[in-house]
């Protein structure tokens, strides 16, 4: 009984919600707190950066939102399984190549990672609609929010993205970058990369696609899971079609 009375008197001098803790406690607490978010924080980002370097030599075969979408699948069934198959930049074609160029970042091979002039025009023209009608992202931008972020629209989330954006155009030549890209975004449910693409609406190689056939792909990017059950949508016709007419103007970009 002694023990326990013993006990209860400790346990009512232990602070609530931190109102027993001296005031200078707190501070050194809370500079303790913050000290330790940002050692995590540049842990975060030492790991992105080291794991941007091995990609000079290593291809990914999961990323974050892959692995995102994986788990959305498997609420449903257990068993599912992402399709994805990674196919080297030489084995795609070079009508895909220009079509993703058009309809995603005609500017890739001249910026160091964002386009200001297009998220300026994107910015103007979401003010004008009242919603979100046209992204600014660039490929680089792209790439870095699937490897290693959500789907989330948060402001931290942009923050993050442009850094990891800046690390990838820092340690990655264009070329490297844009064959990322091509072997990562979705293209459908549970569908990623140009390869896994070619076979699942063509029956082809992604080195086999056409110009039309390339168009088409490229007009998906912005909403797959919608255009895969709406292969026939009006917008995504008109959209393949101006894509099919600027390919030639497409500039790609050379391995440094």
């Amino acid at each position: 009984m002694k023990l326990l009375a013993k006990s209860l008197r400790l346990l009512r001098r232990v602070p609530i919600l931190g109102r027993a803790i001296p005031a200078h406690w707190r501070q050194f607490r809370l500079r303790h707190l913050l000290w330790g978010a940002l050692a995590l924080y540049l842990g975060w980002n030492l790991w992105i950066f080291t794991y941007i370097v091995s990609l000079n030599w290593i291809n990914p075969d999961m990323t974050s939102f892959m692995s995102e979408q994986l788990e959305r699948l498997q609420d449903d069934d257990p068993n599912a399984e992402l399709r994805y198959q990674w196919v080297p930049y030489a084995q795609i074609s070079r009508h895909m190549k220009r079509a993703i160029l058009v309809a995603e970042d005609a500017k890739f091979a001249e910026h160091a990672g964002f386009d200001w002039a297009g998220m300026q025009y994107a910015w103007s023209k979401n003010l004008k609609k009242g919603r979100i009608v046209a992204g600014g992202s660039t490929i680089s931008q792209q790439l870095a929010k699937n490897l290693f972020l959500s789907s989330s629209r948060t402001p931290w989330r942009k923050v993050e993205e442009a850094l990891i954006t800046v690390m990838l155009e820092a340690v990655l030549d264009k070329e490297r970058i844009f064959e990322l890209y091509l072997n990562v975004i979705e293209w459908g449910n549970g569908l990623f990369g140009v390869e896994a693409a070619a076979r699942k609406y063509y029956h082809v190689h992604a080195r086999q696609l056409g110009p039309a056939q390339a168009a088409q792909l490229a007009a998906m990017v912005t909403n797959p899971r919608y255009y895969q059950t709406h292969r026939r949508d009006r917008h995504l016709q008109h959209k393949a079609s101006v894509i099919l007419q600027r390919m030639r103007q497409a500039e790609l970009p050379q391995a440094e």
